[in-house]
């Protein structure tokens, strides 16, 4: 990964975001030399946002089954048929 300091990206931030481009690498931002922020490519942060998406779903379903409060597949599906007509 690469370490960028945060006054070198405000100096440099075209050729920054093209080596991003290019590498596909994220960027580690420092501020006073600690971690600030990270840099990723919008594709990169598009897929994380999906798949923090479904593993929210997957503990909301583990959740669920672990408190005994899940549905059998014929009870969800009569609560689900008045949204399904």
């Amino acid at each position: 990964m690469k370490v960028e300091l945060v006054t070198s990206l405000k100096r440099q931030a075209t050729k920054t975001l093209a080596e991003l481009h290019d590498t596909k690498e994220p960027v580690l931002i420092t501020e006073y030399g600690k971690p600030s922020a990270y840099l990723v490519d919008v594709d990169d942060y598009q897929f994380m946002q999906n798949r923090w998406a479904i593993l929210e779903g997957i503990a909301r379903g583990e959740r669920v089954i672990s408190e005994g409060t899940s549905l059998r597949h014929d009870e969800a599906k009569d609560k689900m048929s008045k949204w399904l007509k």
